[in-house]
């Protein structure tokens, strides 16, 4: 399958004649593959970008594209669309994201403020956990579980992370409204899900592009604690924890499972 990873915005100065400049950037996942070029802002539109991909192209179109940056997307969906390219928004453009340091263009998105979960969709009680990393993968990809994220390259095998490192992770009693609650998490997109310490603490989860959500606040002392020790854990996994929604502790049945790890 042949993906890029492309960026479409603002240089950061103007041209010499003090003219506003928007640069495409284009690479695969090695860097192997790369493509610049520049449009003047009144030129900067979907079909300027559709004619940029298919002389970047040649022959053989990509079958995805992947995009960082949330004022890129719309221009670029559109374009994708021209060229029957799905474009897919996702913050792991780790090549991309090295390329615009290289060139000392920022990459650092600003962030909203975290927004609450809709009350619609909250299940009846939630915990921290972890696993052992051995068994992410061998616990949940055999059971038929509805929603299962589970991406190839946060995988612990493919961190290089001992079969034995504990796995953080989230897991969330949603009742009758676990599914809803899946459902709704899986459009959101996980990220990452990360303690903020203060009065009172929470937990927050970062989705999509930028998104963030309240999953929970607390102020008791012994969460607090169970909360701490998830961050400490997630440093030991190299970032990599979890979030499993289900309808009860009984362990029988399972709404949704995500494989996390922050990137920003």
């Amino acid at each position: 399958m042949k993906i890029w990873q492309v960026d479409f915005y603002r240089r950061p100065l103007p041209d010499t004649s003090g003219q506003v400049l928007w640069e495409l950037l284009i690479c695969d996942a090695t860097r192997s593959f790369e493509y610049e070029a520049t449009c003047l802002q009144a030129a900067a539109n979907s079909n300027w970008v559709t004619t940029q991909l298919e002389l970047a192209a040649g022959e053989k179109l990509p079958d995805v594209i992947q995009v960082f940056r949330p004022q890129s997307l719309s221009l670029i969906e559109a374009a994708g669309r021209n060229l029957s390219i799905n474009v897919e928004p996702t913050r792991h453009t780790l090549a991309l994201k090295q390329w615009l340091q290289e060139k000392q263009y920022p990459s650092t998105l600003d962030k909203p403020p975290p927004a609450p979960l809709p009350e619609n969709l909250w299940g009846e009680q939630w915990r921290f956990a972890s696993l052992a990393a051995s068994d992410v993968e061998t616990i949940f990809s055999d059971r038929p579980i509805p929603i299962l994220h589970i991406p190839e390259h946060r995988k612990p095998i493919n961190l290089a992370l001992a079969s034995t490192v504990p796995v953080p992770g989230v897991v969330i009693y949603g009742g009758r409204q676990s599914m809803r609650l899946a459902r709704w998490l899986q459009q959101a997109r996980p990220v990452g899900l990360n303690y903020i310490s203060g009065a009172p603490d929470g937990l927050i989860l970062e989705a999509g592009l930028v998104d963030r959500w309240i999953v929970a606040t607390f102020e008791d002392p012994e969460v607090t604690t169970a909360a701490q020790a998830f961050e400490q854990r997630k440093q030991q996994s190299r970032g990599l924890h979890f979030l499993l929604v289900q309808p009860d502790d009984s362990g029988m049945t399972y709404s949704g499972f995500w494989l996390l790890r922050a990137e920003d």
